[in-house]
């Protein structure tokens, strides 16, 4: 025992001494421990700092957005009060073909005109017939041609990056100004005018042809509204600005391979009005309209209201359908990924029959459920369900019966409630951000008939600006085509050949000169009391709802350009 103790003092100095350097090595690893967690501390100092900054910003933004929204919506109250403010309507800064006063008075003046009888629409079908043989060589005779033989598949340069450029850096100096006159920089552009964006309208003049064959009225208004549907279906992802047309830019497009010819022109600069008219070479159809886009600023978003009419005559029935496109919105025009959807009633009207398919293009919801659909019904005279129509504005449209149709709804609704009740609803904020759709494709109900599906973008279409096969092809000129348009023609445009070209630089330095000139134009106009004269619509009553349109003039196609201003 003795023995043992004595061991135990021998060992007892070592262990002391084992024990404080482990003591030293915990002091040591407190004292790490204790600056890591000073420089932890330091840092999450310094990200709170800069997130209450980044909170401060936010808040400024919302509330300068909130301040443009406001003021944008009193403006557009003023202007339609007739006083708008001094400021924005400055002869230096209002470089319009009329004046607000003057464009709201001629607008006015059509709004009083009552619907035409059915005897003048009888009429008017009849007069379309005759209106076609105008340059009847629509084949592409000598006097037709416009030089293209072999439509190109891409453009000459691919589209710059806007990572570099902010929108809002733009919006931020026009708060308070009226929305249209902010001027943005070309590189948020597409190389194209709003006047080749509507020629788009054509891309599918297929079904057109497919229901000027049918016998039955019911499957004609089926081709018919796969028609409107697919004609606003190359604007999703094409979050590119087409530029604004010139007061008497023209464009035309003449497809024999798709069977039409098409002539536009800018008819009015404030408000902005482009009207077009398109025939069928086999003098099957007559399509024409104007359009004046309504632009609303929400601070996260760009709402683009298409106000005007919309017309089909199909001449071999002597039928006029009658329609007005849905609204389209771009949301997160500040950050975020841009985005488009498209929501709001379309009704199509059949003036002989009476017949309506009224189609709801719906807003993507707060899950993103209904994001793309649109759905509706063909109605007679007393509202009697014909067909359903279902599908995607991005894809594809189908028919079936209505009741299997109303049916099929019925269940959805009952699983769509289930499915709520299972999951826990974390907000009920709506938000700017894309929603992802249930599926990319639609679900068709058994007994449907596929009215019409899209064709697939090109594989190089992301770095062309989302062009469709179609839209590559609108801004292609040769030497044998120069020879044959008017100097109107927005191909012969230089910032958006320098734009296609890939060259910015020039670009925004011919839109800027361009610009200036137009609003040097406007006023010696002003000054020599000279009216601005349409040289190929006029304006007048649309022949079928009555409601303010401008009409196809005629002679265009007869190739005599004599007189034409100078505008680029």
């Amino acid at each position: 025992m003795i023995k043992e103790c004595d061991m135990a003092k021998e060992m007892l100095p070592s262990f002391l001494q084992k024990v404080e350097g482990v003591a030293e090595a915990s002091r040591e690893t407190c004292v790490a421990l204790s600056d890591c967690l000073n420089l932890f501390t330091k840092q999450e100092g310094v990200r709170n700092f800069k997130l209450e900054q980044e909170q401060e910003k936010n808040k400024i933004l919302s509330e300068a957005l909130e301040t443009l929204a406001t003021e944008h919506h009193e403006l557009e109250q003023s202007l339609v009060e007739g006083s708008p403010p001094l400021s924005i309507l400055s002869e230096d800064e209002f470089y319009d073909a009329l004046s607000d006063s003057e464009s709201e008075q001629s607008l006015s003046q059509l709004e009083t005109v009552t619907a035409p009888s059915f005897e003048e629409k009888e009429e008017h079908l009849s007069s379309g017939k005759h209106r076609m043989s105008e340059g009847k060589d629509c084949g592409g005779g000598d006097a037709l041609s416009n030089g293209i033989k072999k439509h190109r598949t891409s453009l000459p340069s691919p589209m710059f990056s806007r990572n570099d450029f902010s929108i809002w850096s733009i919006l931020r100096k026009c708060i308070g100004m009226e929305l249209s006159k902010i001027t943005m920089p070309v590189i948020f552009n597409e190389p194209l005018s709003f006047l080749q964006r509507l020629t788009e309208y054509m891309e599918h003049t297929y079904l057109i042809h497919k229901a000027s064959s049918l016998s039955d009225p019911v499957e004609r208004m089926q081709c018919v509204a796969a028609f409107a549907v697919s004609a606003v279906a190359s604007q999703w992802e094409r979050t590119g600005k087409p530029f604004n047309p010139l007061l008497g830019e023209t464009y035309e497009l003449v497809r024999d391979d798709l069977g039409f010819r098409l002539i536009s022109e800018q008819v009015s600069h404030h408000p902005p009005i482009s009207a077009f008219h398109a025939e069928g070479l086999n003098n099957d159809f007559i399509f024409h309209g104007s359009i004046y886009p309504k632009l609303k600023f929400w601070g996260k978003s760009v709402e683009a209201e298409p106000k005007g009419t919309i017309t089909l005559e199909l001449l071999e029935h002597n039928e006029a359908y009658t329609w007005t496109n849905p609204t389209c919105c771009v949301h997160n025009i500040i950050v975020g990924k841009l985005w488009i959807e498209q929501y709001g009633n379309m009704e199509i009207t059949n003036h002989k029959t009476g017949d309506k398919c009224v189609l709801n293009f719906k807003p993507c919801g707060l899950f993103g459920k209904e994001l793309h659909k649109v759905e509706g019904y063909i109605q007679d005279k007393s509202k009697k369900k014909l067909s359903a129509l279902y599908g995607k504005w991005t894809e594809c449209l189908y028919s079936v019966d209505p009741a299997t149709f109303d049916a099929y709804k019925k269940n959805d609704k009952k699983n769509t409630e289930d499915k709520k009740n299972s999951k826990q609803m974390s907000t009920s904020e709506e938000s700017d951000e894309m929603p992802m759709p249930d599926s990319e494709s639609v679900f068709v109900i058994p007994g449907s008939v596929l009215l019409w599906r899209i064709a697939p973008r090109p594989p190089n279409s992301a770095q062309m600006y989302n062009f469709t096969s179609f839209t590559m092809v609108l801004n292609e000129i040769d030497k044998e085509m120069e020879s044959v348009i008017p100097k109107t023609d927005c191909r012969l445009r230089p910032d958006i050949r320098a734009m296609e070209n890939g060259e910015i630089d020039q670009a925004s330095e011919e839109k800027k000169r361009l610009e200036e000139k137009q609003r040097a134009a406007r006023k010696n106009r002003s000054k020599s009391e000279e009216d601005w004269k349409t040289r190929w619509f006029h304006q007048g009553p649309n022949p079928y709802n009555g409601a303010q349109d401008w009409i196809y003039s005629g002679s265009y196609w007869d190739r005599n350009y004599f007189n034409l201003p100078d505008i680029y």
